[in-house]
């Protein structure tokens, strides 16, 4: 069985031989996760697997057949991983078909997964619905519209955006923001290099290259105080009930 979308696959393939650039993403959203982790678009399991390093209760997930398999398959013999499961955050009567999953989880983080969903007020909502009461959110997702390129539409994206942009959905679907901030910043020229050349597919070799410039990426994040990056990262909390 294969993916749905070759050019994620690809893309996906390309991260995991990223080891560096993907702890680096892993360590920037680590402080604000709890135990009892669920990971919305788990693909290849390029992020979850630091989480299952480390111990934290997990449960890994996909709307895609081929990845749950392929995480089934790498993960299963790790006893912190809870379970495997199909999510489709635009699933219609969604409540209806995932009541098992209400208020089931403390931590939810969803990396690049926003940008692929149409309605993405609609899965923030769905989001809130798994989450216990004053539950966390992590979101990542790709920043700047300007950025948009040809890699972005190969890969499905629907949109890229700003911290306030982000912000301004995840208050509208009942959370509060704790923290927000931009990861990455020398990816930004990396992605406009790919946009000038109308690259595709995430190419291996400069990927590659860039994973070994990870020190220098983070210490660059540190130069312009996080406000300016490939990459925007909102973490909220899950209103209560009373002040909902």
């Amino acid at each position: 069985m294969l993916p749905r979308e070759n050019t994620g696959y690809v893309a996906l393939e390309v991260l995991s031989k990223a080891d560096k650039f993907n702890h680096w993403m892993f360590s920037a959203i680590k402080p604000f996760s709890t135990d009892n982790v669920l990971e919305i678009g788990s693909g290849l399991g390029n992020i979850s697997k630091f989480f299952i390093r480390e111990g934290y209760t997990i449960t890994l997930s996909d709307i895609d057949a081929f990845y749950l398999d392929c995480l089934k398959k790498d993960f299963s013999a790790n006893n912190n991983v809870q379970a495997f499961q199909s999510i489709d955050l635009q699933k219609k009567d969604f409540q209806t078909e995932y009541e098992n999953l209400k208020e089931s989880f403390d931590t939810i983080i969803m990396l690049n997964v926003l940008e692929h969903l149409e309605d993405d007020g609609y899965a923030i909502q769905n989001c809130r619905y798994m989450l216990k009461e004053n539950g966390t959110f992590i979101i990542l997702v790709p920043a700047y519209s300007f950025l948009y390129s040809r890699m972005d539409k190969e890969l499905n994206h629907f949109r890229r955006y700003t911290s306030t942009s982000l912000k301004s959905k995840i208050i509208a679907g009942d959370f509060s923001v704790r923290k927000s901030f931009y990861f990455n910043f020398l990816g930004i020229f990396a992605w406009l290099y790919g946009k000038i050349l109308r690259i595709k597919v995430l190419p291996s070799s400069e990927m590659s290259f860039f994973n070994k410039l990870v020190p220098l990426g983070k210490v660059l994040d540190k130069i312009v105080f996080n406000k300016i990056g490939l990459s925007t990262i909102v973490v909220a909390k899950k209103q209560s009930s009373k002040s909902a």
